[in-house]
């Protein structure tokens, strides 16, 4: 058991030194991308994240080039945090595309617009699916984009500037391999088992309602055992991929058991499925019944009770295909939107308004999935202006090592977030058409609030937190 003070000694995001250039013509397409970090290491270990790799494959570009080094230092070995890599390489480049259109005299959305990628751009690859363009459009109108006056500092709201800014998110989309196994009782429970964590996304919520749809039952009827070892094999819940891949275990195992669910049911004498083809057959209501003929079937205890079985049971083992996978760019994506008011005495930044729309693919539960991506923003906006480790530069160690010293967002620094879900089913990620929702909430929220700030007060600030001493800094040339 590690106390307290060791919890934040054992591990933290690494510290970054990036480098952004960009090149476009006068219509916005971009010609040329470069991005530069040195990252953080220990004197024992090579950490490394995957850092520049998101400016390769979020827009369309001909010509990038990426160079990652790091640097060892006298500090324990950095450790992967909410989307490693992505949320510390994408504040740089949101921040840049915005500085760019500044100097384009562009919407800072219209020339995210020009640049978005129908294929990967690194690799040429198709997207097993897309809707960054939807994203934007409809964040866009739901925040009132258009009102937007581009002039830095043209809006004041008593002592207050207020700002608006936007940035795009984009994650991975992984499906890892899992095994799951569930049985089928003849009192109509049914017990779903794998050895799945849930870190509080509502993994056994989402597994219930994976199993109860696939066998036409009730939700509170079924039963999830997770969290032991002695079950089904499961992978660490981690890279926003427990859905796709335990809950297509899941899926799969279910659709095993209704295979020998019907066969138990054909062998019935008078049974009115008798002659019938699986793919003739629905799960509903607790029965197994021919499609488009309501009531004319058999409860699911009719036929393991007549057929002398107590329970049915299937596991299913699944191993992505990487062949067919590897085909396709996979990710999902987001569009956030937020307004700041800053109050330039005090240095002060309020984040007012955020909203946020992303495509992840098919939503298994839309209430887990909206908290999911509500604590992202709220996590984004930890990382824009209060989030930070501060070291004893003459001893090496860190200083800030309990919660009343390290900052972290708190009730009154949260006002209106809004997530809206962008429909969308990707059965390349996963059978079940669902991707990931966890990383993808904070993407995009750090360098939106800086890109607001800038708009509110006309000061570029690129390192975060973006403290108040850093609001009130003169601006640089």
């Amino acid at each position: 058991m590690l106390t307290r003070q060791q919890m934040f000694t054992f591990g933290h995001r690494p510290e970054l030194w990036q480098r952004l250039r960009l090149g476009a013509r006068r219509d916005g397409k971009l010609t040329a991308l470069i991005h530069e970090a040195v990252g953080e290491t220990s004197r024992v270990e090579d950490f490394t994240e995957m850092v520049t790799r998101w400016s390769g494959t979020l827009y369309r570009c001909d010509n990038l080039r990426g160079d990652y080094r790091l640097l060892p230092l006298d500090l324990p070995t950095p450790l992967d945090m909410r989307a490693p890599g992505a949320a510390s390489g994408l504040f740089p480049l949101e921040v840049a595309m915005d500085e760019l259109a500044h100097a384009l005299g562009m919407d800072p959305l219209a020339l995210r617009l020009a640049n978005d990628a129908e294929r990967a751009p690194s690799g040429d690859k198709p997207y097993s699916s897309k809707k960054l363009r939807e994203c934007y459009e409809r964040a866009a109108k739901r925040f009132g984009w258009s009102k937007r006056n581009p002039r830095p500092r043209s809006t004041r709201e008593g002592h207050e500037l207020v700002g608006w800014g936007m940035a795009s998110g984009q994650w991975i989309a992984e499906q890892q391999e899992a095994q799951a196994r569930v049985v089928w009782h003849a009192d109509g429970h049914v017990d779903v088992e794998t050895a799945a964590s849930d870190i509080g996304t509502r993994t056994y919520t989402v597994l219930a309602q994976v199993a109860a749809a696939a066998l036409g039952v009730r939700l509170q009827d079924v039963r999830v055992h997770i969290a032991d070892t002695r079950l089904p094999r499961a992978p660490t819940e981690g890279g926003s991929s427990h859905v796709a891949s335990v809950g297509s275990a899941v899926d799969g195992a279910c659709e095993k058991l209704r295979k020998k669910a019907w066969q138990l049911a054909r062998a019935i004498p008078a049974s009115p499925l008798v002659d019938s083809k699986l793919s003739e057959v629905e799960f509903a209501g607790g029965q197994l019944r021919l499609r488009q003929q309501d009531g004319n079937g058999l409860s699911v205890q009719e036929v393991l009770l007549t057929s002398g079985v107590d329970q049915l049971e299937a596991s299913f083992h699944l191993e992505p295909d990487e062949d067919e996978q590897g085909r396709y760019e996979r990710a999902v994506h987001s569009a956030v939107f937020c307004e700041v008011r800053v109050d330039e005495a005090m240095g002060t930044v309020r984040v007012t308004r955020v909203v946020s729309a992303a495509a992840c693919g098919r939503i298994i539960n839309e209430l887990t999935a909206r908290s999911q991506v509500l604590g992202g923003i709220v996590w984004g906006i930890g990382q824009a202006l209060h989030e930070a480790t501060l070291i004893d530069q003459a001893l090496g160690r860190f200083v800030t090592v309990d919660l009343a010293n390290y900052h972290v967002p708190v009730n009154a620094d949260i006002h209106e977030l809004e997530v809206i879900f962008v429909p969308e089913d990707d059965r390349i990620v996963s059978r079940l058409g669902a991707k990931g929702v966890g990383e993808i909430g904070g993407l995009g929220v750090a360098a939106a609030i800086s890109n607001a700030i800038w708009h509110a007060t006309g000061r570029r600030i690129r390192e975060l937190p973006m403290t108040p001493d850093k609001v009130m800094a003169p601006t640089e040339p």
